[in-house]
């Protein structure tokens, strides 16, 4: 299994294993086909010619002792076995470049035989096929038939020639010549070897030069894939080894000359980021003396404002506000610069989400009042226990629930949580204006804005949702918007059980149950019910 593991990964990934192996099979089909011919040919061509040559001496042997059997002049038992026996000797010997063995074995149905089966071996009539022997016993020509000889505790491959004899007293014999064909088995065998030896040695031939071949084009292009990497993981200053002037040599040079302009690039731009990093850190932290004392400036005149005329007291009060949002902002752009700098620590320990959740509809209360909204929490669970930093969740739900009453034009928000064994998660849903698909892909920006054109006079910094997202992120968890013109929209942070986890799904459909004429999930309903029971509220989807 291991081994099969290890060539689908090889041909999966190596573009030169593939060539070759490729290359070796269609040789060795090419080879297959080309050698069964060959041998079939060789064979087939060795074959009748051994056969040829052995059917022109058995014939001739065949009826020159027939002719002498026929005008032989012996009448008794001693004359006609002496005749018989120096007649058989002149098929002695070697023919047709074989081995040649005959054997006389008279036909059934003799009677007072004067000779029984004589052969210059020891093969028996038992090694004649039994359509051979038929047609010798009942025709007169001669016939032939291929046979297996027994040699030793083998058989080998033989071709057996007969036809029919009479001897006195007029019995009916047959006559059979067998040639050993072993010689040309063992010449095929030998063709055999040599094919499958030159074929094997040809396999690694084109093997090795296919290799070679794709060697050199296919390493330039594995080095640039190996300089890819480095490049992408960091390492700007990989470079490839260039040689020659070919295809091969210019496509390394440009692709070290575009490695070079992105390093240069990459350089300039990771050096404006950290200059615009640590402005903003140094700005950030510059202002916050200065705001201090234009705060506490802001705050003796705020508090004294009844004692001014209506226009020096309005300006008192714009003067507060503004000095307010701006220390909410340096707050922001400080919280920010750590998330750049990487300098910003979890603090994480098992905390009740759905506590979490109380509290910050607590702290969103009064706002709700001011808007005329409702502030609803749907727990699926009665405890959703995760590892949290408390003070940045309570900050990402509480940046979600100020935004959901910002554009939920008076109508209900509500806070949805559930968990399962590997994950907790919360929705804040409010049923405002909503936003398009587009605009929920760049909600989470800085400083980006649905309407461009309209004034910041309510809201936040512009960076709170930059911030949570950065929060989330910290925690290994996700946070998602969905929205749609007219039917609200819907923010879900999903956060792991346990620190170091790895989120797969999310506890809570997005887009959320009741979006699009869907109904919520049943333990939501049935909490929204009972809800609307004690506080006498109708449902406003």
């Amino acid at each position: 299994m291991q081994g099969r593991d290890f060539l689908n990964r090889k041909w999966r990934r190596s573009l030169q294993f593939r060539t070759v192996t490729a290359a070796v099979l269609l040789t060795a089909f090419a080879f297959l086909g080309v050698g069964a011919f060959l041998s079939s040919q060789i064979a087939s061509g060795l074959y009748q010619e051994r056969v040829n040559q052995a059917e022109a001496e058995s014939r001739r042997g065949l009826s020159q002792v027939k002719t002498i059997f026929e005008s032989s002049s012996a009448s008794d038992r001693a004359t006609v076995a002496s005749m018989v026996g120096d007649t058989l000797k002149l098929l002695e010997g070697t023919g047709a470049e074989a081995p040649r063995y005959y054997l006389l074995t008279p036909l059934p149905g003799g009677q007072n035989l004067y000779v029984f089966s004589q052969s210059n071996t020891s093969i028996t009539a038992n090694i004649i096929p039994e359509g051979l022997a038929k047609e010798v016993a009942t025709g007169s020509g001669q016939y032939r038939q291929a046979l297996a000889l027994p040699v030793g505790d083998s058989d080998v491959p033989a071709i057996g020639f007969g036809t029919q004899v009479q001897l006195p007293p007029g019995n009916a014999y047959a006559l059979y010549l067998v040639y050993d064909l072993s010689s040309v088995q063992q010449t095929l065998d030998f063709i055999h070897r040599v094919l499958w030896i030159g074929g094997a040695l040809l396999l690694v031939l084109v093997g090795g030069i296919v290799w070679l071949l794709t060697r050199a084009v296919v390493h330039p292009v594995s080095q640039a894939a190996i300089v890819s990497e480095k490049l992408a993981a960091g390492q700007l200053q990989e470079r490839l080894e260039v040689r020659g002037e070919d295809e091969l040599a210019r496509l390394g040079a440009s692709f070290n000359h575009m490695a070079g302009s992105l390093q240069e690039q990459i350089t300039q731009l990771a050096t404006l980021s950290e200059m615009q990093q640590r402005f903003v850190s140094d700005v950030s932290h510059e202002l916050r003396t200065p705001l201090t004392t234009v705060r506490m400036a802001a705050e003796v005149l705020y508090e004294s404002r009844e004692d001014f005329d209506p226009i020096n007291a309005r300006s008192t009060e714009l003067l507060y506000n503004q000095v307010e949002r701006f220390q909410a902002l340096l707050a922001d752009l400080l919280e920010i610069s750590r998330f750049d700098a990487g300098a910003a620590a979890l603090d994480a320990e098992p905390t009740d989400l759905v506590e979490i959740a109380r509290t910050a509809l607590d702290a969103a209360q009064p706002l709700a009042d001011n808007s005329g909204a409702e502030l609803r929490l749907i727990a699926l669970e009665p405890r959703c226990i995760a590892d949290m930093d408390r003070r940045r969740i309570e900050r990402i739900l509480r940046n979600l629930i100020v935004n959901a009453l910002e554009h939920g034009d008076g109508n209900p928000v509500e806070l949805t949580v559930g968990a399962t064994e590997e994950a907790v998660a919360v929705a804040v849903r409010d049923y405002g204006i909503g936003m398009t698909p587009m605009e929920a892909s760049r909600v989470f920006d800085r400083f980006w804005r649905a309407d461009p054109a309209r004034a910041r006079t309510t809201g936040g910094s512009g960076l709170g949702l930059s911030i949570s997202t950065e929060d989330a992120r910290l925690h290994g968890g996700w946070l998602q918007a969905w929205g749609e013109p007219g039917n609200g929209a819907c923010f879900r942070l999903t956060l792991p059980r346990h620190s170091g986890g790895t989120l797969t799904h999310s506890p809570l459909p997005l887009p959320p149950a009741g979006a699009n004429g869907m109904h919520r999930h049943p333990a939501a309903e049935n909490v929204l019910l009972e809800q609307q029971e004690e506080n006498g509220v109708p449902d406003p989807s």
